[in-house]
């Protein structure tokens, strides 16, 4: 029986394996072949060496072996694992189908976002299976197949490609990619329709609030400073709308 504290010590080991996919996945590497090594002089790490945050902090971010830097991001991405199971704290009891099916709902919105700030893609390779992912556990959790859940991802996908259509033509640009729309419909299969207008409000509320705190700190983006026209990830605030959406519906909000 997996339990809350089960899911909170295997965070930080979880946010490691996040940490190869954002790594990998957008270079199109594989996520599951190929041992880890340093980035500098490619020396292969061993079990010490990817203990997650002890590591970092006992060879103080340096390559042990040419003492080459490390970036924070695995350290912050391993902590950042641990936000999805700490959330569901507040919302027990909860049956394992559940508690497992939230982190993991997290935890792939987690890498998700991340790779988007990163690359501004959002790979089939995520998006896809976890539409898959929400109908299924809709069906485990009902005793019947999710039609409305379905549904809901088929509209919010639909919606978002009819919205990114209607923008390219008016203003004659990219604006919301399809990576966005199947996210959504992620969300959707996720959270069921009714949910839907409350992903799209919080992931445009924190989009505005995004914009306006780089606009007033002066931030550049891609060399130029942030206006109405500079691109930005979206992903990353569908994907906590989506999450604070699944929260809610959980607790009966």
């Amino acid at each position: 029986m997996i339990t809350l504290w089960t899911l909170l010590i295997a965070a930080p080991f979880v946010g490691s394996f996040l940490g190869v996919v954002v790594t990998r996945l957008p270079a199109g590497r594989s996520v599951v072949w190929g041992r880890s090594a340093c980035d500098r002089c490619g020396h292969t790490l061993g079990p010490a060496s990817l203990v997650p945050v002890l590591s970092y902090l006992w060879s103080k971010g340096r390559c042990r072996h040419c003492a080459a830097p490390i970036g924070a991001f695995h350290p912050a991405i391993e902590l950042a694992a641990v936000l999805p199971p700490l959330c569901l704290v507040f919302l027990m009891p909860l049956d394992s189908l559940t508690l497992c099916a939230g982190a993991g709902l997290g935890w792939a919105l987690l890498a998700l976002a991340w790779i988007d700030l990163r690359h501004m893609i959002l790979p089939d390779a995520l998006t896809l299976p976890l539409i898959l992912a929400g109908i299924l556990v809709g069906w485990a959790q009902d005793g019947h197949f999710p039609v409305d859940r379905l549904a809901a991802a088929a509209a919010a996908y639909a919606g978002l490609v009819l919205l990114e259509t209607l923008y390219r033509r008016i203003r004659g640009r990219d604006g919301i990619g399809r990576g966005d729309a199947k996210l959504l419909a992620a969300g959707g299969a996720w959270t069921g329709p009714a949910a839907v207008p409350h992903v799209l409000l919080i992931a445009a509320l924190a989009g505005l609030l995004a914009m306006a705190a780089l606009r007033l700190a002066g931030r550049r983006v891609d060399g130029r400073r942030v206006d109405g026209t500079t691109p930005m990830p979206f992903g990353p605030c569908l994907a906590l709308g989506i999450w604070a959406a699944w929260l809610f519906t959980l607790s009966g909000l």
